[in-house]
Order: structure tokens, then C-alpha cells, then sequence
């Protein structure tokens, strides 16, 4: 997985990382040559009559340091904008991810944990990344470059010093085990915040009105105190090489000064400016060495992070277009469709729909009626091809809808839905969305039509106007005339109505009727509806019942059968038979 993440992201930037890289070897060497001048800078105070010596060892010190300096800020700027741009390509790539799932994946998927994965685990992908780089080469070369001026100064002393590394990395190792499992759980517990404050903005009417706020206040505790609890031992663990490390250098800067005031092997302590530079070289390695025994561990929070982002990159798509698809011809005549021996389930082995046949005419209107569960809904679904049938199949002038591209398919397709969505945009390009192309002056058009144009222009900037968050400004009737606006705008000849007057009053209902009158004519257009009032003048109107067509026909034709579309009929009427 790690191998995958750096051979996908690195080579594109590869010149960016490449001077990055550049700047932290200058970096190594300025910070090496830091601990070396210490030497000279001694035995130059020392030696004070030897001016020019004392001249060059000033301007060697401030030459290492601005050279650091200006290294540092390259490499800072450079690692930036490659990562920057790792997290924007990711998010990028995730999202464009998540488009390409059908329906049934956000089915099974919360949003909460979509969020999660789309935002932090692109940003730990960057961090992983930043670590290797600046790991391997930054802290790697510092710490190479000052182990070198240790050797050279003080051979003997070095050899002590380097004895005590292994014991540090046999204790980081140990602390490996636990980071991957604390991890998981930190992640698991910031979606369930995001899940509760999802909850809470959405529901917030439902909130308010069981006065669920001592509870939904409850959740949110909990969840933000598993978190606290999480992320306080992923600090224990990530800082735990600290002390370790503070406590092995001190034990060897002890064997220091002792074993420099000593005779050893024959040999002296050498001059007091090599003892010095030695002494700097080593309290310098400190970091970058405290910095590489941590690095394992900050790998293993980050691969986390990486692990969630590809587990949402390989997920198998729900919805596939075929490899042979076609674009469906334009056509000159109204469309058809046609349901062929369709059988679906959403859950296996409970059919929703069961060998279902039926013939839409084309640019006829056709009602589906009946109690609810009985798959009227499912089959605008399955037309807008957001499920596939798990057998027979389903037809638009002939052709397999799973033969058709999903872009012509949908070109199609006109849909208003119950649930009416609008974006947080203004009026305008919530409008637009369903043909972008279109003028201004088509929109308004199409808000005429659909009775909406008065309204809007009442509002505090008319069609400019923004709408809150699905249309929080809006009212639910307001919300349902934009939803036919934008079917209007589209003028596709297939035209889906699920429901579409279920939020309006009855004076608006009557606006929308007329509004659905007019578009529906020579439109291929299947109404779903529980109101028998609004599809009375529908051409077929079709009964069904536990996802079987029970009996079809025309309102004449069905009344006198007197069967199950009769009753409910007079139900709703209250006709006595």
C-alpha cells in the first residue's frame, strides 16, 4: 500500500521533490557544518592573535547559517506544494470515486464515514508522504552528517555513543504494535461526531420538536470524550520515544565527560575545540535521530489514513456502464418503453418486483396506483437505470437500457421526485442544472409554466436569490415548482413524476396540474401517485400490488371491472358501488 501511494503520487511531482530534496541535503550539510565550525570557532578564541583565522571562521559561521536558512525555506515551500496538491488530486480522485457508485452503494454507505474518508485520509496520505522524504533524506543525511563529524573529532568517544542507538530502536519497536489498533479506533469515533452533527442539521425540526437535545447533546459527549480518550493515548504512544530518547542521550553524555577526562587507549581528549564540535555534533543528532525513531510510528497512524482512502478507491462499483455502450438516437417520434419479465429485490431473495411486464405507450401518460411497498417507486428507479433488474429486461425504443451510455440515457429522462432536492445555490442555477445551456429567458419560461415565476420574483433578489440548504428558505410547495421548472427546462421526451404534487396545497395543486398538463403532451410520462385525483386523466393506468401488475387499463375500463383499482377508488371519493 505504501509502495502504491508513492508510485502514484510522487512522479508527477517529481521536480518539486527533487529540488525539495536538493534544499534538505544543503540542509544536512549546513546543519554538519554547524557542529564542525563549533571546533574551529574554539580554537579560533583560543588562538586569538591569528585575526584572519578568527575572520573566516566568522564568516564561515554566518555563510553555514544563511545557507540553512534559504535551504530550509526552499525545501519548505517545495514539500508544500507537492503535498498541497497530493491532497487536492486525492480528494479529487475520491470524489470522482464516489460519482461513478450507483444508488445501492450510498445505501449501505453513511455519510459520515464518506466524509471521513474523502477529508482526512487524503490529508494523512500527504503526512505519509512528507515523513518518508523528510525522513529519509533530510533527518537521514543530518544525522549521517553529524555522526561523520563525530568520527572525525573524537573517534573513540563515537564508538560509545553509537552502542547505545540499537538499544532506542528496540524500545520504538515495541511501541509499534499499539499505534494501528488506536488509530482505527480515533478514526471510527471522528465519524461518529460527524454523524451526529449530520443528524442533528438535517433532523433539526425533529430535534426541536420530541426535544431531543438533552439526547442528541448526550450522543455528541460521548463520541467527542471517545475521541479525547483515543487521541490522549495516540499522544502517550507518539511522544513515549521522547523521554526514552532523552534519557539515552543524557546516559551517554555522562559516559562523555567522563570517559573524555580519561586516558583511554592511550589516547588524550584531543584539543578543546574538537571536544566542542564533538559535543555539538552529538547534542545535534538528538533531533533528527528523535525524529527517525518516531518516524515508524507516525507511519503507522498515517497508513491508516491511506488504508481508508484506497479501501474507497478500489470499492467495486454498484453501477457499471457496459463496455459496448451506445449513445440512444435522438428520434424523431415520441419514445417508448417497455418492462420484459423484470424481477428486482434490494435485499436478496425478497423480490420487490416479480415478472413484471408492461408497456409504456409512447407519448402517452401512464399512472402507477397502488398501496405503498408495491414497487411503483422502485420501477422510476430502475428506468433511470440507478438499479439494474436481477432479471428480464427493460427497453426505450428497443434498445437495452444496460446497452445505453448513461449520459444519453439520462438526456432522456425528466424526474421530479417527492423528495424534492435543490442545491445551496441561488434560484437561477438551481434551475440550470437541468439543461445548462439554457438562456435566461428559457428558464423563465419554464418557471412560468410550472407557476413558479411569480413567487420567485417576489423574493428579496428574484432568480438571483440564494436558497439555503436544499431549499431551507423555501416552502415545500415553492420547493415542488422548481422541481417541474427543471423538468420543464429539460424537455426530455421521457418524463418521471413520482409523487410530484405531494407537498403542495390544494391551490398550488391545481397550478401544478395544469403546469403537468402542458408538458406531458406527446411525453412518454409515468406518473407514481397515492392522490387518484391527479392522474384521472392519464391514458393507462396501472394497479400494482406487491410489486405485480394486478390489472391495467383505462380509468372507463378499470372502473367497470370493479376490481382492486375500483375500491380504492371509491374509497377515496367515497362512492358507494
Amino acid at each position: 500500500m505504501l509502495w502504491r501511494l508513492l508510485r502514484e503520487s510522487v512522479p508527477e511531482h517529481r521536480k518539486k521533490y527533487f529540488v525539495a530534496i536538493v534544499a534538505m541535503v544543503l540542509v544536512a550539510a549546513s546543519t554538519a557544518g554547524t557542529a564542525w565550525i563549533m571546533g574551529e570557532i574554539v580554537n579560533s578564541m583560543t588562538d586569538s592573535e591569528n585575526k584572519q583565522r578568527v575572520y573566516w571562521v566568522a564568516f564561515g559561521v554566518a555563510g553555514i547559517f544563511f545557507l540553512k536558512g534559504c535551504a530550509s525555506y526552499v525545501q519548505a515551500v517545495m514539500m508544500a506544494r507537492a503535498g498541497n496538491r497530493i491532497v487536492a488530486q486525492k480528494q479529487v480522485l475520491l470524489y470522482r470515486r464516489l460519482l461513478e457508485q450507483g444508488v445501492a452503494f450510498f445505501n449501505v454507505t453513511e455519510s459520515s464515514d464518506i466524509l471521513m474518508r474523502v477529508t482526512r485520509s487524503a490529508e494523512m496520505a500527504r503526512n505519509v508522504i512528507d515523513t518518508i522524504v523528510t525522513g529519509f533524506v533530510r533527518d537521514a543525511l543530518t544525522l549521517l552528517g553529524l555522526v561523520l563529524v563525530m568520527i572525525y573529532q573524537q573517534p573513540v568517544l563515537s564508538m560509545v555513543c553509537l552502542v547505545i542507538g540499537p538499544l532506542a530502536i528496540f524500545c520504538v519497536r515495541q511501541i509499534l504494535s499499539r499505534v494501528r489498533l488506536v488509530m482505527e479506533q480515533e478514526m471510527a469515533g471522528m465519524a461518529e461526531i460527524i454523524k451526529v452533527i449530520q443528524e442533528t442539521s438535517m433532523g433539526a425540526r425533529v430535534v426541536k420538536a420530541f426535544a431531543l437535545e438533552n439526547i442528541m447533546a448526550s450522543r455528541m459527549e460521548a463520541a467527542v470524550r471517545k475521541v479525547e480518550k483515543r487521541q490522549n493515548k495516540m499522544i502517550r504512544l507518539q511522544t513515549a520515544t521522547a523521554p526514552l530518547m532523552d534519557t539515552i542521550t543524557g546516559l551517554a553524555i555522562a559516559s562523555i565527560v567522563i570517559l573524555s577526562s580519561a586516558n583511554l587507549f592511550g589516547q588524550s581528549a584531543g584539543s578543546p575545540g574538537q571536544l566542542m564540535s564533538f559535543v555539538t555534533a552529538f547534542l545535534m543528532a538528538y533531533e533528527p535521530a528523535k525524529r527517525l525513531s518516531r518516524m515508524r510510528v507516525t507511519l503507522e497512524a498515517g497508513m491508516m489514513g491511506v488504508k481508508m482512502m484506497y479501501q474507497l478507491i478500489d470499492q467495486p462499483q454498484t453501477m457499471m456502464e457496459s463496455d459496448h455502450a451506445r449513445d440512444l438516437s435522438e428520434g424523431d417520434g415520441p419514445t417508448s418503453l417497455k418492462f420484459e419479465n423484470i424481477s428486482f429485490s434490494y435485499v436478496e431473495d425478497t423480490n420487490v418486483i416479480d415478472d413484471l411486464t408492461i408497456d409504456f405507450p409512447a407519448g402517452k401518460t401512464t399512472a402507477l396506483v397502488g398501496p405503498s411497498g408495491g414497487g411503483k417507486s422502485t420501477i422510476l428507479n430502475l428506468i433511470l437505470r440507478l438499479y439494474d433488474p436481477t432479471e428480464g429486461r427493460i427497453t426505450i425504443d428497443g434498445c437495452d437500457l444496460r446497452d445505453a451510455t448513461f449520459a444519453s440515457l439520462r438526456q432522456k429522462i425528466g424526474y421530479v421526485g417527492q423528495d424534492t432536492f435543490l442545491f445551496s445555490n441561488n434560484v437561477l442555477e438551481n434551475l440550470r442544472i437541468a439543461r445548462p445551456d439554457a438562456s435566461e429567458e428559457e428558464v423563465y419560461e419554464a418557471a412560468r409554466i410550472s407557476h413558479a415565476d411569480e413567487f420567485i420574483r417576489k423574493l428579496p433578489k428574484g432568480y438571483k436569490t440564494q436558497i439555503g440548504e436544499n431549499g431551507a428558505f423555501l416552502s415545500g410547495g415553492q420547493r415542488q415548482r422548481l422541481a417541474i421548472a427543471r423538468a420543464v427546462l429539460r424537455r426530455a421526451p421521457v418524463l418521471l413524476l413520482d409523487e410530484a404534487t405531494s407537498a403542495l396545497d390544494s391551490h398550488s395543486e391545481t397550478l401544478v396540474k395544469d403546469a403537468i398538463e402542458k408538458i406531458t403532451k406527446g411525453v412518454t410520462t409515468i406518473v407514481v401517485a397515492h392522490r387518484l385525483s391527479t392522474i384521472l386523466t392519464a391514458d393507462q393506468i396501472c394497479y400494482m400490488e406487491n410489486g405485480r401488475l394486478v390489472e391495467a387499463g383505462s380509468l372507463t375500463e378499470l372502473l367497470e371491472k370493479n376490481g382492486s383499482f375500483g375500491a380504492l377508488y371509491r374509497q377515496q371519493f367515497d362512492v358507494t358501488p
